[in-house]
């Protein structure tokens, strides 16, 4: 009786974050893989049958505002407790996928195990992403159709060019996350930005670190910060994938003769950093095993990217 944990939405500009909490117990469901590498029309059938066949289901959800009003991490806690708080039948063990114990400070954290990957090997975790995927999804969708000119049926929230083109031309909506960079920018050059703005150097910079994020979490990672920045410093991506907490420079140049963006990581550049990544991890409760620092390199269009 295991409960298996995982979730869904941590990088979208807009919409909420859900949490999926599943006991399987003894039941057996053919198919059961990472939510991420599944087609939609799998997941939702996948989906109805782990509702009508799981002993137990729960789904944690914290809204654009509540994620504002506490940060991503908060977030991130709170989801997995009413997620977790849902589930009333016996188990004796809760895996949750990655490196951080969300229920820490709680009286389940004991019973917790920590398994980077979790959603690819473990069924009742696999289960947990499909549910949590397919009801953002399915929320997401509904929301388009009261907000129509920004497509959320199609990217889900996440920062596209779709996205982006919309937001310059139509402004912020309330499911929008207003702490996140892009929005922040945006509601920076007043509430119903133009298409100039929106191409500025900032923004457009900005949409190519959503789309390096992307990148990332297509290559197995899960982000969980960005912009995250002191008095002293800042990184632009902090993710992890396999027990390793990667921090991310984006370096953005719009051109090739500008000089690559690899070009400005100086021996400076890289002490600070490391300084940067020393002081995000002094503040964790559970030290990741590994760190690495890393830089993106991004020029031209948003479908260049190259990877070092």
């Amino acid at each position: 009786m295991i409960l298996g944990i995982d979730e869904v939405g941590r990088g979208p500009w807009a919409g909420p974050l859900v949490v999926g909490a599943v006991v399987l117990g003894d039941t057996a469901i053919v198919g059961l893989a990472d939510s991420k590498k599944l087609s939609a029309k799998k997941r939702n059938v996948l989906s109805k049958e782990i509702l009508e066949k799981a002993t137990a289901v729960g789904l944690g959800w914290v809204h654009a505002d509540e994620l504002d009003s506490i940060g991503l991490g908060p977030a991130l806690a709170l989801a997995t407790r009413r997620a977790v708080e849902q589930i009333t039948v016996p188990y004796h063990e809760i895996i949750i996928d990655g490196t951080i114990n969300f229920l820490k400070g709680t009286t389940k954290e004991n019973y917790v195990s920590l398994l980077p990957k979790a959603d690819s090997l473990i069924a009742s975790v696999s289960a947990a992403s499909i549910v949590a995927k397919v009801a953002r999804d399915g929320w997401m969708t509904e929301q388009a159709v009261n907000y129509p000119e920004y497509g959320f049926e199609r990217h889900m929230g996440y920062g596209t060019a779709l996205h982006g083109d919309a937001l310059a031309l139509h402004g912020v909506t309330p499911l929008h996350r207003r702490s996140f960079a892009p929005i922040a920018t945006l509601l920076g050059v007043g509430s119903t930005p133009s298409i100039k703005a929106s191409q500025s150097t900032t923004s457009v910079g900005n949409r190519h670190e959503q789309a390096v994020a992307t990148l990332l979490e297509q290559s197995g990672h899960s982000v969980l910060d960005r912009n995250w920045r002191n008095r002293w410093c800042e990184i632009d991506i902090v993710s992890e994938r396999s027990g390793t907490l990667y921090f991310t420079e984006v370096r953005y140049r719009r051109t090739t003769d500008q000089g690559g963006g690899l070009g400005s990581i100086t021996p400076a550049k890289l002490a600070k950093m490391t300084r940067a990544a020393e002081m995000y991890v002094s503040n964790q409760q559970d030290r990741p095993r590994q760190l690495q620092i890393a830089s993106v390199d991004v020029e031209g269009a948003i479908s260049i990217l190259q990877i070092e």
